[in-house]
């Protein structure tokens, strides 16, 4: 009996963040969601109906990005303050700071096994942290303008970035190397991420279209133009068939990628839509955009698009080797056409009894944050010391005496939320900015006079070996 598709239905939507909503992801168990906001907050918001969000008050500028680490005991964030946090997801909000890069951070992304974190920002750095340690690993330089994601593979061997620069870059993790370079001469991608299986990866183009590349065979296998504005994000569902697109033209687009085409378009934002997220069972999938709402949709076609691409393909070589692209996708590029019937959402223009999730939140100041640098001068513990110090992340740290923390955390939940961050912030962050800048002008300055001292130098010793080749020369004759 064939399969019938039901069609994405929107479920619930979630008001509590003031300003637009720039990312979005589900907790691994599908229970929890994590927003970031230009309100400057991280909330965690419980699918469990009647269920208090939790606030979290700690970055001082616009939050970015969010993830949660696949075993889903801690919450990345980046930040335009130019700072990376790892929150414990949980009531208490303890969390770490992470400081290295120089200008606002673009994304965080956590690898598979949770090891390693992932940052971008736009001072053209890509920069690799150890988890249980939080210590800063290594850096990536060869964009030459902003960053504006970066992604694990599946298996973490490889990591795709994309910036302003209009390429989109992979790098080697062993060897620290770009080994494949994809460029555009029309825009850049403002968004980029891995199919399922790691054999493809997907960009989301700030010229309106969609791209699929085999890093295989360095091949543009899919070039989807749906849009007509500029296209924020998108998420692969977990079977790897499909894709969720976000744009800012206000809707969601939903791409079948075993026949090529487009076959959902959603409408339920007001304004651009700037994120958009897979659950990892593919059953629900998650938006966010300018209108400062959090939509939740019902995918309803995951048992469809759930098939083994294997039975679609009998003529493979290898059966042994992972799924290829190149095996169920159209073998050249194409511009989507729109040859079938495509269904338009707009939950809008429905009579629905929505569940409006407003429900009762909690602020979470950051308390006994840690800060790590990319520094790689800290000392490694002697054996005598206690080791528990040193890995700084804060859900291997000993508890202080549950009573303090509660007491402290009631202390501060009593003052308003203006006294509860120092005080003009906006005054304090531009002095502290003028000041990094100066530093950095500082140092530049520095170094060019020593660069200069040394060139001359050279110079003067080149004069006069010159001269005593010259003197030498004369006398032979």
């Amino acid at each position: 009996m064939a399969s019938v598709r039901e069609d994405p239905i929107l479920e619930r939507y979630f008001k509590g963040h003031k300003a637009a909503i720039t990312s979005v992801d589900f907790s691994p168990n599908s229970k929890q969601l994590a927003t970031a906001s230009w309100d400057t907050f991280l909330m965690l918001w419980s699918l469990k109906p009647n269920t208090r969000a939790y606030r979290y008050v700690g970055h001082k500028d616009v939050v970015t990005s969010v993830q949660f680490s696949p075993q889903g005991n801690l919450l990345a964030s980046a930040s335009r303050d130019r700072t990376v946090r790892l929150w414990v997801p949980d009531r208490r909000g303890k969390s770490s700071e992470f400081k290295g890069h120089t200008a606002p951070v673009r994304s965080v992304d956590f690898s598979a096994d949770g090891q390693l974190l992932v940052t971008a920002s736009e001072d053209k750095s890509i920069k690799v942290w150890n988890m249980f340690r939080q210590r800063f690993l290594y850096s990536l330089y060869r964009h030459t303008h902003w960053v504006r994601s970066a992604k694990f593979s599946p298996d973490g061997r490889l990591i795709v970035s994309c910036s302003e620069d209009k390429t989109i870059k992979i790098w080697d993790t062993a060897s620290k190397q770009c080994v494949n370079n994809f460029s555009d001469s029309v825009g850049f991608a403002n968004f980029v991420d891995f199919n399922p299986n790691g054999t493809c990866i997907a960009s989301a183009g700030s010229d309106h279209t969609v791209k699929i590349w085999d890093i295989r065979v360095n091949k543009l296998l899919q070039h989807y133009q749906v849009h007509s504005c500029g296209v924020n994000c998108l998420s692969f569902h977990p079977s790897g068939n499909s894709l969720v697109t976000a744009s800012s033209d206000g809707t969601l687009k939903i791409l079948d990628l075993l026949e090529g085409r487009l076959i959902y378009t959603l409408q339920g934002h007001t304004g651009p839509v700037f994120t958009v997220a897979f659950s990892r069972d593919g059953e629900l999938f998650t938006s966010g955009g300018a209108d400062a709402q959090v939509l939740l949709w019902r995918a309803n076609f995951s048992q469809l698009h759930c098939k083994d691409p294997n039975k679609r393909n009998l003529k493979r070589l290898h059966f042994e080797s992972s799924p290829h692209l190149l095996d169920i996708y159209p073998r050249s590029p194409h511009l989507h056409e729109e040859k079938k019937e495509i269904i338009e959402i707009n939950p809008k223009l429905e009579v629905m009894d929505l569940q409006s999730s407003s429900p009762p939140v909690v602020d979470v100041l950051s308390l006994d944050s840690t800060t790590t640098t990319d520094s790689a001068s800290r000392a490694v513990p002697e054996k005598g010391e206690d080791i528990c110090g040193y890995f700084l992340n804060p859900s291997l740290i000993p508890e202080r005496s549950s009573t303090t923390v509660k007491k402290k955390a009631e202390d501060l939940s009593d003052l308003p939320l203006e006294s509860q961050r120092s005080v003009p912030l906006a005054v304090t962050d531009a002095l502290e900015h003028i000041m990094e800048q100066l530093n950095v002008l500082t140092q530049t300055v520095s170094i060019l006079e020593q660069r200069l001292t040394l060139t001359e130098d050279k110079l003067t010793g080149c004069l006069e070996n010159q001269q005593k080749l010259f003197n030498v020369i004369q006398q032979r004759t």
